[in-house]
């Protein structure tokens, strides 16, 4: 496929406002020797820092600097999908904008592209962040997998590079729960990954605290998987069974060894253990049910104040 741009890349940005200029110096250096029809399209996700006004100042200076301005804060993946609709490229290279993706690293992933592939991962073997962050990372990975019966790697995360025929799939996404590696997995085509050198975080903080990522993941499996729902249908018919045989117990015990049936304490103890599996049971339910009504609403993924160069 033919377009005026070869290559785009599309950062979201929120909390990095320091690391804009490096970021797009070094960009503009690496993709340079790529190409020179190249952009760089930076997503503003209501940053509470001066980011906006970075990349105004950017898009002023070079004009392949596209910026869009969220109306307010939807999301690190809400955002890296403003960016996707607005690219037309013929490669996409999607990464963070704290430089931790190496902007240099975009050689790589680019030529290892060009062997037939339509969508290459960068995989951080030695990950430049806190033993909390990685641990924090690993779990979710493994939670994911057994929810969502998948293997995924906990030392892939957004950094790649897809071709206009991946873009195209993903601009048909419409559903609110967002996440650029699993809808790219999902939609298949020749893809790969190769080891890239991660670098430690200089500017600003993660935005992801222990909280956002329980919520993050929660979402992820709700929006991949119904296990959740087949596992407290598993329990149930458990509970079931096994309580049919404690009844049959009871009764043996009663007429074969004359042993009277345990009152009050056994009784409560059952109905406080069995309350709680059935509240937990409808909060599973809730969550299916929640995560339906938010996709009849049909609200916007995102919404732009403005747009810059584009």
């Amino acid at each position: 496929m033919f377009n005026d741009i070869h290559i785009s890349v599309i950062t979201p940005v929120y909390g990095c406002c320091e690391s804009l200029e490096l970021l797009y110096t070094r960009l503009n250096i690496v993709l340079s020797q790529l190409t020179d029809k190249f952009e760089i399209i930076m997503v503003n996700d209501a940053s509470p820092d001066k980011s906006w006004q970075k990349i105004q100042e950017l898009s002023v200076r070079d004009e392949s600097v596209k910026g869009i301005n969220l109306s307010r804060n939807f999301g690190q993946h809400n955002a890296i999908t403003a960016g996707l609709d607005h690219a037309s490229a013929d490669w996409i290279v999607v990464m963070d904008c704290d430089l931790q993706d190496r902007p240099e690293e975009i050689v790589k992933l680019y030529q290892k592209a060009q062997e037939g592939y339509d969508i290459v991962w960068g995989r951080r073997l030695e990950r430049q962040d806190s033993w909390l962050k990685c641990t924090g990372s690993k779990l979710y990975h493994r939670a994911f997998d057994y929810f969502t019966e998948r293997r995924t790697d906990s030392t892939i995360a957004n950094f790649s590079i897809i071709s206009n025929q991946v873009l195209q799939a993903l601009k048909r996404f419409t559903e609110q729960g967002r996440s650029f590696p699993i809808f790219v997995e999902w939609v298949g085509f020749e893809s790969t990954s190769i080891d890239i050198e991660h670098a430690a975080r200089e500017y600003g903080q993660s935005a992801y605290t222990l909280r956002k990522l329980i919520r993050f993941a929660t979402d992820s499996i709700v929006a991949q998987s119904n296990k959740p729902l087949r596992l407290s249908i598993q329990i149930g018919f458990i509970l079931s069974f096994a309580s049919v045989l404690f009844g049959l117990w009871l009764i043996a015990r009663f007429f074969l060894q004359g042993t009277p049936v345990e009152g009050w304490t056994s009784v409560m103890v059952s109905i406080y253990f069995l309350a709680g599996l059935l509240l937990a049971n409808l909060g599973f339910i809730g969550l299916y049910i929640g995560k339906i009504f938010d996709e009849t609403k049909g609200r916007p993924l995102y919404i732009i104040k403005e747009r810059l160069n584009l």
